[in-house]
């Protein structure tokens, strides 16, 4: 699953304490460096209630010691910087109570180019209602019956003749499904059955508009994140979106996304016969 909201504020903390040890400053300094209030700073690098900056803060912190944000969030050990950060970046909240709005504005800014999508568990528009349910309780995220009502729309966009979305997910993901493994291990077997099945039947049904690939988590590895054609990227924090609209880091998310097809191993036309095989090995 994609970490959640504590995991990647503890991974910030970490990268913010390598930060002060690299460059030899103490906190004052640091804090005066970035434009940033010293206490808030001492807060952020408190083990007691590790928490995440507003974005303006991290841009500055990133920009003043020449790190990458994705460094310094911890999504990534690369921590040089490929262009200059810009304060192109947004983190939003989860929508709890209703429906997400905003999945389904950025959806519409991308018709006509394509959406490409790194799900944290089962891609949202082919899990059955029983199965979001079950992943609600293991997560931070939005309510259970707010994601249904997002599957519900992610669906109904995916039908549309006009959309054009790639799904990339590890393949041993659906193998845990079918043998009950992992956060799937208290899931009864006709429920993961139905949801292999469900799986199978929609991805035969909405190809080629909708295209499913596998890949072998034990060659490339993923976060979860989604591509709006050329307009933005969102990348998924459990209760958390980072959303990112500067050019350059969309096209490389995007050629990213092209890596993991390229070295999938199922490819999009062999994925519904290939999730409904696995209907059938459900043990």
């Amino acid at each position: 699953m994609a970490m959640d909201k504590r995991e990647v504020a503890e991974a910030f903390r970490d990268r913010l304490k390598e930060l002060l040890k690299r460059s030899g400053l103490n906190q004052a300094r640091l804090a005066a460096a970035a434009g940033v209030d010293r206490s808030a700073l001492a807060q952020l690098m408190s083990e007691a209630a590790p928490r995440l900056p507003r974005a303006e803060t991290l841009v500055n912190l990133a920009r003043s010691q020449g790190v990458s944000l994705d460094w310094l969030l911890g999504l990534s050990d690369e921590d040089t910087v490929a262009t200059e950060v810009t304060p192109t970046l947004a983190i939003e909240e989860g929508a709890r109570g209703s429906d997400d709005s905003r999945l389904e504005a950025w959806r519409k800014e991308a018709v006509g180019t394509k959406i490409r999508y790194v799900p944290s568990t089962l891609p949202d528009l082919l899990r059955l209602p029983e199965v979001i349910a079950h992943e609600h309780e293991l997560d931070l995220g939005p309510s259970s019956e707010t994601r249904i009502a997002q599957a519900h729309h992610a669906l109904d966009y995916t039908r549309r003749p006009e959309t054009d979305m790639e799904v990339c997910m590890p393949r041993q993901r659906l193998v845990s499904l079918a043998h009950g493994d992992d956060m799937w291990s208290d899931l009864p077997k006709s429920l993961r059955q139905a949801q292999l099945d469900h799986m199978a039947r929609l991805t035969d049904e909405l190809y080629p508009t909708f295209r499913l690939f596998l890949y072998d988590a034990r060659e490339a590895f993923s976060g979860a994140y989604t591509v709006y054609g050329q307009q933005r990227a969102a990348i998924y924090l459990g209760d958390l979106y980072l959303v990112l609209t500067a050019k350059e880091t969309i096209l490389r998310l995007s050629q990213h996304f092209d890596q993991l097809i390229r070295r999938s191993i199922v490819a999009s036309h062999e994925a519904p016969l290939h999730v409904a095989r696995l209907a059938q090995q459900v043990s």
